[in-house]
């Protein structure tokens, strides 16, 4: 069983006027519940990462509540919720498209009537369902700065943890000790880089300091989970970050371990230009609220992979055509072990990487410029001008195609008459050039009007 116990202080109860915390900056439907939790009775609080983030002066974008209220009894005050989850029953109240997320306190240990919790013989968290108190829910959460509780009642802030202290630092802190905690669940590596990229904290040395030689244990974790991470990951607004992360503690060998092994092996760093660059691009459209494909985001974290095992079929003579094949398969096969790759996303993903050649080759431009991924593949042929500027002719070429075209799709196309109707008209404008004009006149006089 994990350890769970942390030297603390009595709970801090932070006042109103010591926190920057404004019930303004929260939801009106997430207040609306907890009003109604206090009024019947309930313990009821704003927990977890929409603390942390209005106390940094970030508008949160989700926001959770925490209560002694069982699942069933917040069903019971609220006609707009339904149960969810098995391993976390969790309540969830809908206003609209609006979900406000409310749980029920739990316990970090033990057995009772009230739930059950399992730990399989690797120390990895298989069920955990035990209702306790607040001091015991802070305990069990991943980081201090997530273990933070906004009181309805007196608008003050509970810090159980130390983690009021800790995100005035700008510091994770894991709570509890930290290989335990890993290997209860191997996924908090990955939420210590990724919640350090995204709120610009440094990660606290003794949480640090494990993850490197845990990193192996990543792999035993849900496929289909992995790939939501990396989700999260890489389409927050901080990719770049988040992947520096990975470098530095040593989870891409064990996230994207192609990857990793053709960044290591591209002496030059050119790969690793194009990456960046990638990644740093898909930064800048999650700023303007534009859309990513993963498709494209997986072509991109990929490519050094592919790029890698394309060369290497090709020193061995195969042809371009099927060594462009075997390389997409052979990376989306081995990678889709580790991250559950959906078709819907590894097919296009494939088809960006496969219309690469079609640039430099030049050939049978309209159909290129037709195909559903053209535009994909065009947009990640401008990312690879920074592994190389041999990409720029082709780059240029293509531009003037689209231009070409976008022109030619606003003339009028010529309108193709019948050739009984084409002869006719030829006929009559034979005719008119060859009949001499006749005399005008004026109405009074009938005089000629010299022509």
């Amino acid at each position: 069983m994990a350890e769970h116990s942390q030297t603390q202080a009595s709970a801090q109860h932070i006042p109103r006027d010591a926190h920057n915390i404004s019930r303004k900056n929260i939801s009106a439907n997430a207040l609306r519940v907890l009003y109604r939790l206090r009024e019947a009775g309930f313990q009821a609080h704003l927990v977890g990462g929409a603390v942390r983030d209005l106390l940094i002066g970030v508008i949160p974008k989700d926001f959770d509540v925490a209560t002694d209220a069982t699942p069933e009894e917040v069903k019971a005050l609220f006609r707009n919720c339904r149960l969810i989850g098995r391993r976390f029953r969790l309540a969830h109240v809908m206003f609209g498209r609006e979900i406000i997320e409310v749980a029920t306190f739990r316990a970090a240990g033990g057995s009772d009537e009230n739930g059950d919790r399992q730990i399989d013989e690797d120390g990895r968290l298989l069920r955990d369902n035990i209702y306790g108190s607040i001091e015991e829910d802070a305990l069990r959460r991943d980081f201090s700065a997530n273990a933070l509780y906004y009181a309805i009642e007196d608008f003050s802030v509970r810090d159980y943890c130390g983690g009021f202290a800790d995100v005035q630092n700008r510091v994770l802190r894991l709570i509890g000790e930290p290989k335990a905690r890993y290997r209860e669940d191997p996924v908090r590596m990955l939420r210590a880089v990724r919640l350090a990229a995204k709120l610009g904290f440094s990660i606290e040395p003794e949480t640090a300091r494990p993850i490197p030689a845990l990193a192996p244990l990543l792999a035993e974790a849900a496929p289909a989970r992995l790939f939501e991470e990396t989700l999260k990951l890489f389409l927050s607004g901080h990719a770049c970050a988040s992947f520096e992360g990975l470098e530095a503690h040593g989870l891409l060998p064990v996230l994207l371990p192609e990857t990793a092994a053709a960044l290591a092996a591209n002496r030059s760093g050119a790969l690793r230009r194009m990456l960046m660059a990638g990644l740093a691009a898909t930064d800048a459209r999650v700023a303007r609220d534009e859309s990513v494909s993963p498709a494209f985001l997986f072509a991109l974290l990929l490519w050094p992979a592919y790029a890698h095992a394309l060369m290497k079929l090709q020193s061995r003579s195969v042809h371009l055509a099927e060594a462009q094949r075997r390389a997409a398969d052979q990376v989306t096969l081995h990678q889709t072990r580790i991250i559950a790759l959906p078709r819907r996303f590894s097919l296009p993903m494939q088809e960006i990487w496969l219309m690469q050649p079609r640039f430099a080759q030049r050939k049978r431009v309209g159909r290129t410029l037709a195909h559903p991924r053209f535009r994909a593949a065009f947009d990640f042929l401008q990312l690879r001008r920074h592994a190389s500027d041999e990409h720029e002719a082709d780059i240029a070429f293509w531009r003037g195609e689209q231009s070409a075209a976008a022109v030619q799709q606003w003339l009028p196309e010529p309108v193709e008459l019948p050739d009984e109707i084409a002869a006719e008209e030829a006929r009559h404008a034979a005719e008119t050039l060859e009949k001499p004009k006749k005399p005008r006149y004026r109405r009074r006089g009938m005089r000629k009007i010299k022509q």
